[in-house]
């Protein structure tokens, strides 16, 4: 590794499948030899999906007998709807899916009286627990690895939650993709949670302003949902695709200006020099065509798909980044 060189967080936002890119980007990234010799990972956030990633990434780092890449595409892998069940659970979701956007009537069922539902938090803690040792983590901590947070909002105070590498289990991370829909709210030290979707979109200030976390010089984001459309949505699908758009880029936007306006005070010299800048980066998700209800397909196929997109627009990142510290030579 290079003598000075550039602190980096890495923030992944929350998808659902969608979060297949964003896998695949940081598997890229962290495997790139050239960017390890000049970039230290001082920390991983994320929320939601791109909890799981952030949680994938930072324990294949910290394990000796794990590579990221490879933990990532396992586990991708291993979501995938490929057995009888999961194929069944998710054509059933795409299909009521269709009928929705056909506007024919469809059953609400609240997740604490749905056996789907019971189904899924089960598969979904057994799924985190086949690639990820909990019990084992704390081994893996003396204080040099990068930092690692997962929001969650509390469901009765309102209050945001960070959990942190020190205190990481399966639940904490299924309390940050405890979606209300689709799962009962999920306890963690006796506090209820939901997807952090409400709270954190992904925590990105608190690399800035947590004095227990490593202050980067870049934090590079990977956004799921697009932040611009070229016209006014006006089906019933369209209108309910961009106003998930807006609801997940909402906190992530003022999180975002937090750091910017932290920024303008240091160029302006109303901060102490303890505070330095921290550049923020984007990379962004390839496919804006894809509706919001497709973040809930598994279809082997498609996470595949995603997963290699996501690979394409690290190496792009990559190669745009390499290019800009050629021209500054």
């Amino acid at each position: 590794m290079s003598s000075d060189p550039q602190r980096v967080a890495i923030a992944c936002q929350g998808g659902g499948s969608h979060t297949a890119f964003t896998a695949g980007v940081l598997s890229r990234l962290l495997e790139d030899e050239a960017l390890a010799d000049d970039v230290e990972i001082v920390g991983f956030s994320g929320t939601s999906g791109g909890a799981v990633c952030a949680l994938l990434a930072w324990y294949g780092r910290q394990h000796p007998d794990h590579e990221p890449g490879a933990l990532l595409a396992d586990y991708w892998a291993d979501m995938a709807a490929r057995g009888p069940i999961d194929r069944l659970a998710n054509e059933t979701v795409r299909w009521t899916g269709r009928l929705q956007r056909m506007g024919v009537p469809t059953p609400e069922v609240s997740p604490y009286q749905s056996p789907a539902a019971l189904w899924g938090r089960r598969e979904f803690l057994s799924l985190l627990e086949r690639h990820v040792d909990f019990e084992g983590i704390p081994e893996l901590l003396d204080g040099s690895e990068p930092a690692l947070l997962i929001s969650a909002a509390n469901v009765l105070s309102g209050e945001f939650k960070l959990f942190r590498e020190d205190e990481l289990s399966a639940e904490a991370v299924l309390a940050s993709a405890a979606i209300p829909y689709a799962f009962p709210a999920e306890e963690v030290g006796g506090e209820y949670y939901w997807d952090g979707l409400f709270s954190k979109n992904p925590p990105i200030k608190d690399f800035v302003s947590n004095r227990e976390t490593a202050d980067p010089d870049e934090i590079w984001v990977i956004k799921i949902n697009p932040q611009e459309r070229p016209r006014v949505p006006k089906s019933q699908e369209g209108i309910a695709d961009r106003r998930n758009e807006l609801s997940g880029n909402k906190s992530l936007n003022s999180e975002v200006s937090f750091v910017e306006q932290l920024n303008d005070w240091i160029e302006a010299g109303y901060l102490p020099e303890k505070f330095t800048h921290t550049e923020i980066e984007r990379i962004r998700f390839r496919r804006p065509d894809l509706g919001w209800r497709t973040k809930l397909d598994r279809s082997p196929d498609f996470l595949e798909g995603l997963f290699e997109d996501g690979e394409e627009a690290a190496a792009e990142f990559l190669a745009d980044r390499e290019a800009t510290a050629n021209e500054e030579v």
